[in-house]
């Protein structure tokens, strides 16, 4: 089987799967059925494997069709960034890229400055936890993540960001308000609004109040950083969060942390296979620029 048969054979593979048919996959490939059919008839027969059970109508892929799945879409997403790099050798940069974030404030200053100097880029951003980000990321859902930690996976290439420290934020009316800045110790037995279990900020934070040996009481949990600003805006108790995620408001006032050393330190990552295609390494290289400004 020569490399573009094979090619083409294995997309019609990887389209059964998801799919769940062979016809369903011939119309997402713009092929015959039969066509479709003699692929994978060819695939299992010139290898000697089985990559499907066929029950009914129904095509169950095997354990080695699902490892088979795997290789074939490294091959897929390969030949796109092949596609990428002619592209880019043609025309100076064109394409999308697909970039997960925690939140918009880190992200939205590169993305425009990778958009001044690459503007024939589509770029989408999708706004989730960490967590998620980095599994998006593993499944090749996503070229490039900023998560709030570093990543220790060897398929992932991290690369650390910039420090942002933690700042407490109040109503213009809560007594710590009149005051520049705090100290842990001013937070002790104070209500706070705080997102969820899960996020990183509020384990940074959390474990600083451990180490210092001070209690607050957590009155609400929130599901965004949106939703807490608002909270506290509306009296409900303090809150906590990046400085540089930190929206001024006239009911709000912003309280450095004095001497605490409470920070988040973003991490940009990518597949490490694909740290060298060519729109995910100019965003890293326009990042690196930034943190060394």
């Amino acid at each position: 089987m020569s490399g573009l048969s094979l090619l083409a054979a294995l997309k019609a593979f990887d389209a059964t799967i998801r799919r769940g048919s062979m016809s369903a996959a011939a119309r997402e490939l713009d092929l015959r059925q039969p066509t479709v059919s003699a692929h994978i008839a060819a695939l299992e027969v010139q290898y000697g494997v089985e990559l499907f059970h066929r029950r009914g109508r129904s095509l169950v892929p095997t354990a080695f069709a699902e490892v088979l799945r795997d290789f074939a879409q490294r091959i897929f997403r390969a030949e796109e960034e092949a596609h990428e790099l002619l592209l880019a050798a043609k025309s100076r940069y064109q394409g999308r890229l697909s970039i997960l974030a925690v939140g918009p404030y880190n992200v939205v200053p590169l993305v425009k400055t990778y958009l001044e100097r690459w503007p024939k880029v589509s770029i989408a951003v999708s706004v989730g936890d960490s967590r998620r980000i980095v599994e998006r990321i593993l499944d090749y859902d996503g070229d490039v993540g900023l998560v709030l930690h570093s990543v220790d996976n060897p398929r992932v290439h991290c690369v650390p960001y910039r420090r942002q420290p933690l700042v407490v934020f109040a109503h213009r009316d809560h007594p710590l308000a009149s005051r520049k800045s705090v100290r842990v110790a001013d937070l002790e037995a104070q209500h706070f609004v705080l997102r969820e279990e899960g996020s990183t900020t509020r384990r940074v934070f959390e474990e600083g109040l451990r180490k210092a040996g001070v209690s607050i009481r957590v009155a609400l949990e929130m599901g965004s950083r949106e939703s807490v600003r608002e909270a506290v805006a509306q009296g409900l108790g303090l809150g906590i969060v990046a400085d540089t995620a930190y929206v001024p408001d006239p009911r709000l006032c912003r309280l450095p942390i004095d001497g605490a050393g409470l920070h988040t330190h973003p991490h940009l990552i990518c597949l490490a296979e694909r740290k060298s295609a060519p729109l995910i390494a100019a965003f890293l290289e326009v990042a690196h620029r930034a943190r060394e400004r």
